[in-house]
């Protein structure tokens, strides 16, 4: 039987186990393609967004997206192969520029109106395999040598961003540039351009 004193012992164990209970972190899994901005920085969301737009625009005859239907009529028909070269982050703050990279690459792919091949660091762990394989695989399953595709044209680009900040408030802007490169001239087929520009406004008074 609990004694009079250890009762208000108890009752504060209990109280103490309900307010951890409440302080505990709680998880919500939501879709990867929902926008979530919480910080005002540069997010998944940023960077797909981002990728797409400037794609799009890369094919857009009136921004002077003609190359890869020039190409083609100068080929046979046949798609053009761009390789996703250096993006760099020029920004005041870190982004996953790897993530965006592939973003680049899917949206390139999504299009059907060009052809993707691997970058510099993705085609050494493949040219190993293949090297491997000249001597460890049967002759009716290894990959010949000499077969890759050369790409016709090189994307590049950067990230930069400005931050305006008073008191509570902030505007951060970012913008990209793109070049599309052709690799056997030199010649700048295309550029394009895509800004992004957040409010953040945080509470001057938190409880």
């Amino acid at each position: 039987m609990m004694t009079t004193r250890a009762r208000p012992l108890a009752t504060l164990a209990l109280a103490g186990l309900m307010a951890l209970g409440g302080c505990a972190t709680q998880v919500t899994r939501v879709s990867p393609e929902q926008q979530i901005d919480l910080s005002g920085r540069w997010n998944d969301a940023d960077s797909r967004l981002v990728a797409d737009a400037l794609i799009r625009e890369s094919f857009d005859a009136n921004r002077g997206g003609d190359w890869a239907v020039r190409y083609m009529q100068a080929h046979a028909g046949r798609r053009p192969i761009v390789i996703v070269g250096t993006v760099r982050n020029a920004s005041m703050e870190h982004i996953a520029v790897g993530t965006f990279v592939r973003d680049l690459e899917r949206a390139y792919l999504s299009s059907g109106q060009v052809q993707v091949v691997a970058s510099a660091d993705e085609r050494g762990e493949v040219r190993a395999e293949r090297e491997d394989q000249q001597e460890n695989a049967t002759a009716d399953t290894r990959a010949r040598l000499a077969r890759e595709r050369g790409a016709n044209f090189m994307l590049q680009g950067d990230v930069q961003s400005i931050e305006d900040r008073e008191g509570g408030r902030r505007v951060v802007y970012y913008q990209v540039d793109a070049t599309l490169v052709d690799i056997e001239t030199n010649e700048k087929v295309w550029t394009g351009q895509h800004r992004i520009k957040k409010m953040v406004e945080r509470p001057r008074f938190r409880l």
